[in-house]
């Protein structure tokens, strides 16, 4: 997956859902996880590199991935997407040709990201264009009331 501008976002693919489109209202650098109505916006270490992502949608709250990483950043969120599938974005190329599925129906999700390789891709990217060292899990569940 392609990072740039510090940063990508999981949105709906039912754009027409989405009141605020990536990357309006993004606040670089700012939060590592920022959730709105239909995205979700995370905030890389580097400018420009090629990262890696693995999603995984659970039943129920997964257990924490502590151990399965050397997590650098964690953060959990709750959010809305109205289609229950989610396009990886870009902040300048746009939609990604990776798309998440959740669900058949749209719902509220908790969600919990985790990235390792933060410090490695933070010193390369001030040389050169890295590709594959920071790595990131995202973990959803359904929402509960």
């Amino acid at each position: 997956m392609e990072v740039d501008f510090y940063g990508f976002a999981l949105q709906d693919v039912d754009d027409g859902q989405v009141p605020v489109e990536y990357p309006e209202g993004r606040e670089a650098r700012n939060a590592f996880l920022t959730a709105r109505e239909g995205r979700l916006d995370i905030e890389s270490a580097g400018h420009t590199h090629t990262a890696t992502l693995s999603a995984e949608v659970w039943d129920g709250e997964p257990p924490a991935a502590e151990g399965r990483g050397d997590w650098e950043e964690r953060a959990e969120a709750q959010f809305h997407s109205p289609s229950g599938e989610l396009a990886v974005w870009a902040v300048t190329g746009g939609p990604m040709d990776t798309y998440l599925n959740l669900s058949n129906a749209g719902g509220s999700w908790r969600v919990r990201v985790y990235c390792e390789g933060r410090a490695e891709v933070r010193r390369l990217a001030a040389e050169d264009v890295p590709e594959g060292f920071e790595h990131y899990l995202v973990q959803f569940w359904p929402a509960t009331a």
